[in-house]
Protein backbone atom coordinates (compact mmCIF):
# COMPACT_ATOMS: atom_id res chain seq x y z
CA UNK A 1 0.00 0.00 0.00
CA UNK A 2 1.13 2.91 -1.13
CA UNK A 3 1.29 6.49 0.68
CA UNK A 4 0.24 9.64 -0.65
CA UNK A 5 0.77 12.58 0.71
CA UNK A 6 -0.45 15.66 -0.82
CA UNK A 7 0.11 19.41 0.18
CA UNK A 8 -1.80 22.32 -0.81
CA UNK A 9 0.33 25.55 -1.22
CA UNK A 10 0.36 28.47 -2.51
CA UNK A 11 2.67 29.51 -5.46
CA UNK A 12 5.37 32.46 -5.55
CA UNK A 13 3.08 34.10 -7.96
CA UNK A 14 -0.19 33.89 -5.93
CA UNK A 15 1.86 35.42 -2.38
CA UNK A 16 3.05 38.17 -4.61
CA UNK A 17 -0.23 39.08 -6.24
CA UNK A 18 -1.79 39.22 -3.04
CA UNK A 19 0.91 40.52 -0.09
CA UNK A 20 2.58 42.97 -2.83
CA UNK A 21 0.05 43.50 -6.00
CA UNK A 22 -3.16 43.79 -4.24
CA UNK A 23 -1.72 46.34 -1.51
CA UNK A 24 0.18 48.13 -4.41
CA UNK A 25 -2.89 48.23 -6.43
CA UNK A 26 -4.80 49.69 -3.09
CA UNK A 27 -2.19 52.28 -2.64
CA UNK A 28 -2.92 53.28 -6.40
CA UNK A 29 -6.66 53.48 -6.04
CA UNK A 30 -6.36 55.38 -2.74
CA UNK A 31 -4.01 57.90 -4.13
CA UNK A 32 -6.39 58.44 -7.43
CA UNK A 33 -9.04 59.02 -5.16
CA UNK A 34 -7.51 61.28 -3.02
CA UNK A 35 -6.16 63.28 -5.81
CA UNK A 36 -9.31 63.30 -8.10
CA UNK A 37 -11.23 64.47 -4.90
CA UNK A 38 -8.64 67.48 -4.20
CA UNK A 39 -8.69 68.53 -8.16
CA UNK A 40 -12.63 68.70 -7.47
CA UNK A 41 -12.61 70.78 -4.99
CA UNK A 42 -9.82 73.28 -6.34
CA UNK A 43 -11.70 73.66 -9.30
CA UNK A 44 -15.01 74.11 -7.44
CA UNK A 45 -13.23 76.48 -5.04
CA UNK A 46 -12.12 78.21 -8.86
CA UNK A 47 -15.41 78.60 -9.70
CA UNK A 48 -16.76 79.99 -6.50
CA UNK A 49 -14.34 82.58 -5.80
CA UNK A 50 -14.70 83.95 -9.48
CA UNK A 51 -18.24 83.75 -8.96
CA UNK A 52 -17.76 85.81 -5.86
CA UNK A 53 -15.67 88.33 -7.56
CA UNK A 54 -17.71 88.50 -10.27
CA UNK A 55 -20.63 89.84 -8.03
CA UNK A 56 -18.98 91.42 -5.22
CA UNK A 57 -20.10 95.16 -6.16
CA UNK A 58 -23.27 95.21 -4.48
CA UNK A 59 -23.14 98.52 -2.50
CA UNK A 60 -26.14 100.07 -5.49
CA UNK A 61 -29.02 97.53 -4.85
CA UNK A 62 -28.08 97.57 -0.62
CA UNK A 63 -28.56 101.45 -0.20
CA UNK A 64 -31.48 102.34 -2.27
CA UNK A 65 -35.32 102.96 -1.53
CA UNK A 66 -37.89 99.89 -1.60
CA UNK A 67 -40.00 101.94 -4.04
CA UNK A 68 -36.60 102.57 -6.47
CA UNK A 69 -35.37 98.99 -5.86
CA UNK A 70 -36.96 97.10 -8.95
CA UNK A 71 -35.53 99.85 -11.04
CA UNK A 72 -31.89 99.78 -9.81
CA UNK A 73 -32.38 95.95 -10.15
CA UNK A 74 -32.93 96.31 -13.73
CA UNK A 75 -29.96 98.70 -14.01
CA UNK A 76 -27.64 96.78 -11.98
CA UNK A 77 -28.42 93.67 -14.18
CA UNK A 78 -28.09 95.62 -17.58
CA UNK A 79 -24.51 96.61 -16.42
CA UNK A 80 -23.56 93.26 -15.52
CA UNK A 81 -20.87 92.51 -17.75
CA UNK A 82 -20.14 88.79 -16.84
CA UNK A 83 -23.75 87.39 -18.14
CA UNK A 84 -21.71 84.98 -20.19
CA UNK A 85 -20.15 83.70 -17.15
CA UNK A 86 -22.83 83.00 -14.71
CA UNK A 87 -26.41 84.10 -13.91
CA UNK A 88 -27.79 86.65 -11.64
CA UNK A 89 -30.95 86.71 -10.43
CA UNK A 90 -32.45 89.68 -8.23
CA UNK A 91 -35.14 88.79 -5.19
CA UNK A 92 -37.26 91.53 -3.50
CA UNK A 93 -38.04 91.80 0.30
CA UNK A 94 -41.05 89.45 -0.46
CA UNK A 95 -38.95 86.93 -1.82
CA UNK A 96 -39.81 86.72 -5.61
CA UNK A 97 -36.86 87.17 -8.18
CA UNK A 98 -38.10 90.00 -10.48
CA UNK A 99 -35.16 90.36 -12.98
CA UNK A 100 -32.58 87.17 -14.11
CA UNK A 101 -29.93 87.52 -16.21
CA UNK A 102 -31.18 84.38 -18.87
CA UNK A 103 -34.77 85.72 -18.37
CA UNK A 104 -36.00 82.57 -16.76
CA UNK A 105 -36.76 83.08 -12.99
CA UNK A 106 -37.08 80.15 -10.75
CA UNK A 107 -39.40 78.95 -8.31
CA UNK A 108 -38.51 78.98 -4.42
CA UNK A 109 -38.24 74.86 -4.76
CA UNK A 110 -35.51 75.91 -7.14
CA UNK A 111 -33.81 78.28 -4.33
CA UNK A 112 -32.97 76.06 -1.76
CA UNK A 113 -30.08 78.49 -0.63
CA UNK A 114 -32.07 81.31 -0.69
CA UNK A 115 -34.60 80.04 2.07
CA UNK A 116 -31.23 79.18 4.01
CA UNK A 117 -29.76 82.50 3.56
CA UNK A 118 -33.15 84.21 4.77
CA UNK A 119 -32.58 82.13 8.10
CA UNK A 120 -29.60 82.04 8.57
CA UNK A 121 -29.18 85.97 7.43
CA UNK A 122 -25.78 85.51 5.44
CA UNK A 123 -24.27 84.41 2.50
CA UNK A 124 -25.05 80.69 1.91
CA UNK A 125 -24.00 78.16 -1.35
CA UNK A 126 -25.48 75.38 -2.29
CA UNK A 127 -24.83 72.80 -5.06
CA UNK A 128 -27.01 70.31 -6.90
CA UNK A 129 -28.80 70.33 -9.88
CA UNK A 130 -31.72 72.39 -11.44
CA UNK A 131 -34.79 72.15 -12.94
CA UNK A 132 -33.16 71.01 -16.16
CA UNK A 133 -30.62 68.60 -14.86
CA UNK A 134 -28.32 70.28 -14.89
CA UNK A 135 -25.18 70.44 -12.30
CA UNK A 136 -24.99 74.12 -10.91
CA UNK A 137 -23.45 75.85 -8.12
CA UNK A 138 -25.53 79.14 -6.11
CA UNK A 139 -25.20 81.33 -3.20
CA UNK A 140 -27.58 83.77 -2.41
CA UNK A 141 -26.40 86.61 -0.59
CA UNK A 142 -29.21 88.85 1.41
CA UNK A 143 -28.71 92.74 0.88
CA UNK A 144 -28.08 94.89 4.26
CA UNK A 145 -30.96 96.59 5.07
CA UNK A 146 -29.50 100.55 5.61
CA UNK A 147 -32.71 101.65 6.97
CA UNK A 148 -34.39 102.35 3.58
CA UNK A 149 -36.29 99.07 3.59
CA UNK A 150 -34.93 97.62 0.01
CA UNK A 151 -34.38 93.86 2.01
CA UNK A 152 -33.80 92.34 -0.89
CA UNK A 153 -31.62 89.59 -1.87
CA UNK A 154 -28.91 88.71 -5.08
CA UNK A 155 -28.57 85.33 -6.03
CA UNK A 156 -25.89 84.40 -8.67
CA UNK A 157 -25.96 80.44 -10.44
CA UNK A 158 -23.31 79.38 -12.47
CA UNK A 159 -23.09 75.92 -14.15
CA UNK A 160 -20.87 73.15 -13.33
CA UNK A 161 -20.40 70.80 -16.22
CA UNK A 162 -17.36 72.87 -17.73
CA UNK A 163 -15.75 71.94 -14.62
CA UNK A 164 -16.96 68.67 -14.42
CA UNK A 165 -15.35 68.25 -17.96
CA UNK A 166 -12.23 68.85 -16.67
CA UNK A 167 -12.23 67.57 -13.80
CA UNK A 168 -13.30 64.34 -15.74
CA UNK A 169 -10.49 64.42 -18.39
CA UNK A 170 -8.01 65.17 -15.68
CA UNK A 171 -9.49 61.92 -13.46
CA UNK A 172 -9.58 59.62 -16.41
CA UNK A 173 -5.23 60.63 -17.09
CA UNK A 174 -4.82 59.77 -13.83
CA UNK A 175 -6.47 56.27 -13.88
CA UNK A 176 -4.50 55.52 -16.86
CA UNK A 177 -1.40 56.03 -15.62
CA UNK A 178 -2.58 54.45 -12.52
CA UNK A 179 -3.24 51.28 -14.83
CA UNK A 180 0.14 51.92 -16.54
CA UNK A 181 1.75 52.05 -13.15
CA UNK A 182 0.24 48.86 -12.37
CA UNK A 183 0.33 47.37 -15.50
CA UNK A 184 4.49 48.18 -15.58
CA UNK A 185 4.63 46.36 -12.20
CA UNK A 186 2.53 43.20 -12.91
CA UNK A 187 5.03 42.63 -16.11
CA UNK A 188 8.00 43.23 -13.79
CA UNK A 189 6.85 41.23 -11.37
CA UNK A 190 6.01 38.24 -13.51
CA UNK A 191 9.49 38.68 -14.98
CA UNK A 192 10.97 38.22 -12.20
CA UNK A 193 8.97 35.59 -10.55
CA UNK A 194 9.65 33.66 -13.34
CA UNK A 195 13.02 34.23 -13.41
CA UNK A 196 12.78 33.11 -9.37
CA UNK A 197 10.00 30.09 -9.87
CA UNK A 198 12.41 28.48 -12.88
CA UNK A 199 15.40 28.26 -11.00
CA UNK A 200 13.38 27.26 -7.63
CA UNK A 201 11.84 24.39 -9.40
CA UNK A 202 15.31 23.02 -11.20
CA UNK A 203 16.23 23.05 -7.52
CA UNK A 204 13.03 21.18 -5.93
CA UNK A 205 13.61 18.84 -8.75
CA UNK A 206 17.60 17.79 -8.20
CA UNK A 207 16.53 18.09 -5.06
CA UNK A 208 14.09 15.25 -4.91
CA UNK A 209 16.80 13.31 -6.96
CA UNK A 210 19.06 13.90 -4.42
CA UNK A 211 17.21 12.80 -1.89
CA UNK A 212 16.36 9.53 -3.48
CA UNK A 213 20.25 9.18 -3.57
CA UNK A 214 21.32 10.06 -6.88
CA UNK A 215 24.23 12.38 -5.63
CA UNK A 216 25.85 12.34 -9.18
CA UNK A 217 23.05 15.30 -10.33
CA UNK A 218 24.07 18.78 -10.65
CA UNK A 219 22.35 22.14 -11.14
CA UNK A 220 23.12 24.47 -13.54
CA UNK A 221 22.01 27.83 -12.97
CA UNK A 222 23.86 31.34 -13.74
CA UNK A 223 25.75 31.82 -10.86
CA UNK A 224 25.38 35.86 -11.12
CA UNK A 225 22.71 35.97 -7.89
CA UNK A 226 21.46 34.29 -4.81
CA UNK A 227 19.79 31.55 -6.86
CA UNK A 228 22.99 30.26 -8.04
CA UNK A 229 24.63 30.78 -4.80
CA UNK A 230 21.87 28.70 -3.52
CA UNK A 231 22.32 26.29 -6.32
CA UNK A 232 26.12 26.08 -6.50
CA UNK A 233 25.63 25.10 -2.41
CA UNK A 234 22.95 22.10 -3.09
CA UNK A 235 25.73 20.99 -5.77
CA UNK A 236 28.70 21.50 -2.96
CA UNK A 237 26.07 19.25 -0.95
CA UNK A 238 25.29 16.65 -3.30
CA UNK A 239 29.25 15.99 -3.58
CA UNK A 240 29.68 16.05 0.20
CA UNK A 241 26.96 13.39 0.37
CA UNK A 242 28.10 11.47 -2.17
CA UNK A 243 32.11 11.15 -0.63
CA UNK A 244 29.69 10.67 3.18
CA UNK A 245 28.27 8.03 1.41
CA UNK A 246 31.33 6.26 -0.35
CA UNK A 247 32.73 6.77 3.31
CA UNK A 248 30.15 5.17 4.60
CA UNK A 249 30.14 2.10 2.51
CA UNK A 250 34.11 1.62 3.20
CA UNK A 251 33.08 2.40 6.79
CA UNK A 252 30.87 -0.43 6.71
CA UNK A 253 33.07 -2.55 4.51
CA UNK A 254 36.26 -2.62 6.94
CA UNK A 255 34.09 -2.56 10.19
CA UNK A 256 32.58 -5.85 8.45
CA UNK A 257 35.75 -6.94 7.39
CA UNK A 258 37.42 -6.27 10.85
CA UNK A 259 34.81 -8.17 13.01
CA UNK A 260 34.72 -11.20 10.01
CA UNK A 261 38.47 -11.56 10.26
CA UNK A 262 38.77 -12.09 14.51
CA UNK A 263 35.29 -14.31 14.73
CA UNK A 264 36.52 -17.02 11.85
CA UNK A 265 39.66 -17.18 13.61
CA UNK A 266 38.08 -17.50 17.12
CA UNK A 267 35.71 -20.08 15.55
CA UNK A 268 38.15 -22.09 13.70
CA UNK A 269 40.56 -22.26 16.17
CA UNK A 270 37.94 -22.89 19.04
CA UNK A 271 37.07 -25.63 16.93
CA UNK A 272 40.07 -26.68 17.12
CA UNK A 273 40.75 -26.69 20.40
CA UNK A 274 37.77 -28.52 21.34
CA UNK A 275 38.34 -31.63 19.08
CA UNK A 276 41.86 -31.42 21.00
CA UNK A 277 41.37 -31.12 24.37
CA UNK A 278 42.69 -34.15 26.21
CA UNK A 279 44.89 -35.18 23.21
CA UNK A 280 46.80 -32.09 21.75
CA UNK A 281 47.25 -29.85 24.64
CA UNK A 282 49.97 -27.52 22.97
CA UNK A 283 47.34 -27.47 20.68
CA UNK A 284 44.20 -25.80 23.06
CA UNK A 285 46.90 -23.52 24.39
CA UNK A 286 47.38 -22.40 20.90
CA UNK A 287 43.96 -22.28 20.28
CA UNK A 288 42.89 -20.46 23.34
CA UNK A 289 45.61 -18.04 22.71
CA UNK A 290 44.34 -17.13 19.52
CA UNK A 291 40.63 -16.59 20.77
CA UNK A 292 41.75 -14.59 23.66
CA UNK A 293 43.89 -12.25 21.33
CA UNK A 294 41.34 -11.57 18.64
CA UNK A 295 38.59 -11.55 21.62
CA UNK A 296 40.54 -8.72 22.91
CA UNK A 297 41.02 -7.30 19.12
CA UNK A 298 37.20 -7.60 18.45
CA UNK A 299 36.40 -5.46 22.29
CA UNK A 300 38.83 -2.56 21.34
CA UNK A 301 36.75 -2.28 18.24
CA UNK A 302 33.97 -2.53 19.56
CA UNK A 303 35.42 0.03 22.09
CA UNK A 304 36.07 2.28 19.34
CA UNK A 305 33.54 2.28 17.76
CA UNK A 306 31.41 3.52 21.23
CA UNK A 307 33.74 6.05 21.89
CA UNK A 308 32.81 7.59 18.41
CA UNK A 309 29.04 6.94 18.66
CA UNK A 310 29.86 8.98 22.46
CA UNK A 311 31.66 11.63 20.32
CA UNK A 312 29.29 12.27 18.15
CA UNK A 313 26.35 12.55 20.76
CA UNK A 314 28.41 14.86 23.07
CA UNK A 315 28.48 12.11 25.87
CA UNK A 316 32.40 10.83 25.78
CA UNK A 317 33.66 11.49 29.53
CA UNK A 318 37.35 12.99 30.16
CA UNK A 319 38.19 12.36 33.92
CA UNK A 320 40.80 15.14 34.23
CA UNK A 321 43.30 15.35 36.45
CA UNK A 322 47.35 15.15 37.27
CA UNK A 323 48.98 13.01 34.98
CA UNK A 324 52.63 11.82 34.58
CA UNK A 325 52.14 12.22 30.39
CA UNK A 326 55.67 10.63 30.19
CA UNK A 327 54.77 7.31 32.23
CA UNK A 328 51.51 7.27 29.67
CA UNK A 329 53.18 7.73 26.61
CA UNK A 330 55.71 4.84 27.60
CA UNK A 331 53.10 2.54 28.81
CA UNK A 332 51.97 2.60 25.17
CA UNK A 333 54.96 1.84 23.71
CA UNK A 334 55.67 -0.77 25.73
CA UNK A 335 52.64 -2.42 24.19
CA UNK A 336 53.61 -2.74 20.60
CA UNK A 337 57.61 -3.57 21.25
CA UNK A 338 56.69 -7.05 20.72
CA UNK A 339 54.51 -6.34 17.50
CA UNK A 340 57.14 -4.27 15.64
CA UNK A 341 59.16 -7.19 16.34
CA UNK A 342 57.21 -9.54 14.54
CA UNK A 343 56.88 -7.70 11.50
CA UNK A 344 60.70 -6.58 11.52
CA UNK A 345 59.97 -3.33 11.86
CA UNK A 346 62.51 -0.95 14.32
CA UNK A 347 60.78 0.35 17.16
CA UNK A 348 62.99 3.13 18.59
CA UNK A 349 61.51 5.13 21.54
CA UNK A 350 63.32 9.02 22.89
CA UNK A 351 61.98 9.27 26.23
CA UNK A 352 61.57 12.93 28.08
CA UNK A 353 64.26 13.46 29.84
CA UNK A 354 62.41 14.56 33.13
CA UNK A 355 58.67 14.41 34.45
CA UNK A 356 56.67 15.89 32.59
CA UNK A 357 52.44 16.55 34.03
CA UNK A 358 49.47 17.78 32.10
CA UNK A 359 45.68 17.61 33.10
CA UNK A 360 43.93 14.99 31.70
CA UNK A 361 42.44 11.66 31.46
CA UNK A 362 45.47 8.82 31.79
CA UNK A 363 43.03 6.82 29.68
CA UNK A 364 41.92 8.11 27.10
CA UNK A 365 45.39 9.97 26.32
CA UNK A 366 46.86 6.19 26.28
CA UNK A 367 44.15 5.15 24.00
CA UNK A 368 45.44 8.33 21.68
CA UNK A 369 48.98 7.24 21.56
CA UNK A 370 47.77 3.33 21.21
CA UNK A 371 45.83 4.62 18.04
CA UNK A 372 48.67 7.03 16.62
CA UNK A 373 51.57 3.97 17.21
CA UNK A 374 48.95 0.98 15.71
CA UNK A 375 48.88 3.29 12.98
CA UNK A 376 52.39 3.64 12.59
CA UNK A 377 53.26 -0.11 12.09
CA UNK A 378 50.27 -0.84 10.23
CA UNK A 379 51.44 1.46 7.67
CA UNK A 380 54.91 0.94 7.80
CA UNK A 381 56.51 -2.03 5.83
CA UNK A 382 58.74 -4.97 6.65
CA UNK A 383 62.51 -3.27 7.39
CA UNK A 384 60.92 0.03 8.43
CA UNK A 385 61.55 2.36 11.11
CA UNK A 386 59.38 3.92 13.72
CA UNK A 387 60.83 6.60 16.38
CA UNK A 388 58.62 8.06 19.31
CA UNK A 389 60.07 11.06 20.90
CA UNK A 390 58.69 13.37 23.52
CA UNK A 391 59.93 17.33 24.90
CA UNK A 392 58.43 20.11 26.48
CA UNK A 393 58.73 23.12 24.28
CA UNK A 394 57.45 26.66 25.38
CA UNK A 395 55.00 25.50 28.30
CA UNK A 396 53.35 22.88 25.18
CA UNK A 397 54.41 18.76 25.82
CA UNK A 398 55.32 17.30 22.21
CA UNK A 399 54.94 13.67 21.26
CA UNK A 400 55.78 12.66 17.88
CA UNK A 401 55.17 9.55 16.14
CA UNK A 402 57.48 9.45 12.70
CA UNK A 403 57.17 6.34 10.47
CA UNK A 404 58.94 5.34 7.45
CA UNK A 405 55.68 3.92 5.86
CA UNK A 406 53.49 4.69 2.71
CA UNK A 407 52.74 8.15 3.66
CA UNK A 408 49.48 9.95 2.89
CA UNK A 409 48.53 11.13 -0.81
CA UNK A 410 48.56 15.05 -0.43
CA UNK A 411 44.95 15.77 -1.37
CA UNK A 412 44.35 13.40 1.46
CA UNK A 413 46.60 15.02 4.53
CA UNK A 414 43.78 17.38 5.84
CA UNK A 415 40.77 14.48 5.75
CA UNK A 416 42.43 11.45 7.39
CA UNK A 417 40.96 13.29 10.72
CA UNK A 418 37.73 12.70 9.15
CA UNK A 419 34.92 10.27 10.29
CA UNK A 420 35.05 7.17 8.14
CA UNK A 421 37.84 8.64 6.19
CA UNK A 422 40.42 6.25 5.32
CA UNK A 423 43.20 7.12 2.49
CA UNK A 424 44.52 3.72 2.09
CA UNK A 425 41.51 1.14 1.56
CA UNK A 426 44.01 -1.49 1.32
CA UNK A 427 45.38 -2.11 5.23
CA UNK A 428 42.84 -3.23 8.21
CA UNK A 429 40.88 -0.25 10.05
CA UNK A 430 37.50 1.14 10.76
CA UNK A 431 38.63 4.78 9.55
CA UNK A 432 37.30 6.13 13.00
CA UNK A 433 40.83 6.10 15.10
CA UNK A 434 41.91 9.21 14.17
CA UNK A 435 38.62 10.91 14.49
CA UNK A 436 38.28 9.75 18.20
CA UNK A 437 42.18 10.46 18.88
CA UNK A 438 41.62 13.76 17.48
CA UNK A 439 38.26 14.92 19.18
CA UNK A 440 40.07 13.63 22.76
CA UNK A 441 43.11 16.18 22.38
CA UNK A 442 40.67 18.57 21.45
CA UNK A 443 38.87 17.72 24.62
CA UNK A 444 42.13 18.05 26.70
CA UNK A 445 42.89 21.86 25.07
CA UNK A 446 45.96 20.37 22.97
CA UNK A 447 46.23 19.74 18.84
CA UNK A 448 46.72 16.66 16.78
CA UNK A 449 48.89 17.40 13.57
CA UNK A 450 49.73 15.20 10.86
CA UNK A 451 52.59 15.37 8.69
CA UNK A 452 53.15 13.28 5.79
CA UNK A 453 54.86 12.29 2.07
CA UNK A 454 53.45 9.81 0.01
CA UNK A 455 56.44 6.96 -0.28
CA UNK A 456 58.62 8.36 2.31
CA UNK A 457 56.18 8.46 5.56
CA UNK A 458 54.54 10.37 8.33
CA UNK A 459 55.28 12.42 11.37
CA UNK A 460 51.79 12.60 13.80
CA UNK A 461 52.28 15.32 16.32
CA UNK A 462 50.23 15.52 19.73
CA UNK A 463 50.34 19.01 21.85
CA UNK A 464 49.35 19.17 25.75
CA UNK A 465 49.79 21.97 27.58
CA UNK A 466 51.98 21.07 30.57
CA UNK A 467 51.16 22.16 34.40
CA UNK A 468 52.80 21.96 37.56
CA UNK A 469 51.30 19.31 39.71
CA UNK A 470 49.47 20.16 42.79
CA UNK A 471 51.08 17.82 44.61
CA UNK A 472 54.63 16.64 44.86
CA UNK A 473 55.17 13.60 42.65
CA UNK A 474 57.87 11.25 43.27
CA UNK A 475 60.35 11.43 40.44
CA UNK A 476 61.34 8.22 38.19
CA UNK A 477 64.42 7.15 37.26
CA UNK A 478 64.58 7.69 32.91
CA UNK A 479 67.51 7.12 30.94
CA UNK A 480 68.89 9.62 28.96
CA UNK A 481 67.46 11.18 25.94
CA UNK A 482 70.76 9.95 24.30
CA UNK A 483 70.13 6.48 25.08
CA UNK A 484 67.41 5.26 22.69
CA UNK A 485 65.37 1.85 23.38
CA UNK A 486 65.05 0.00 20.17
CA UNK A 487 63.68 -3.50 19.25
CA UNK A 488 67.00 -4.19 18.86
CA UNK A 489 68.38 -3.98 22.45
CA UNK A 490 65.11 -5.74 23.78
CA UNK A 491 65.66 -8.68 21.86
CA UNK A 492 69.41 -9.04 23.86
CA UNK A 493 67.87 -8.11 27.02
Amino acid sequence: MELEIKVTRRSISTHWFINVFLVLAAAVIILETIVCISIQTRYYNSVYNAAREYTKDLSLLATCERENFSNTAKEYIEEFDHKEKLEIQIIDHRGKVIFASNGFAPTEQEMPDYQSAIAEGGPVKWTGKNAAGEKVMAETTILTDFGKGSNGAVRWVVSLEPADSKILLICLMCVLVGVAFLFLCWVSGMFFIRSIVRPVEEVSKMARKIAMGDFDTRIAVPKESEIGQLCDSINFMASELKSAEQMKNDFISSVSHELRTPLTAIRGWGETAKMSVGTDDEIVKKGLDVVLGESERLSGLVEELLDFSRIQSGRLKIEIGDLDIGKTLSDAVDMYYELAKQQEIELTFFPVPNTLFVEGDRDRLKQVYINIIDNAIKYTEKGGHIIVSQYEEEGVVITKVTDTGVGIPAQDVDRVKERFFKSNKKVRGSGIGLAVADEIVKQHNGLLFIESKEGEGTTVTVALPSITPKEEVTEEIIPPASEAVTTEETENE
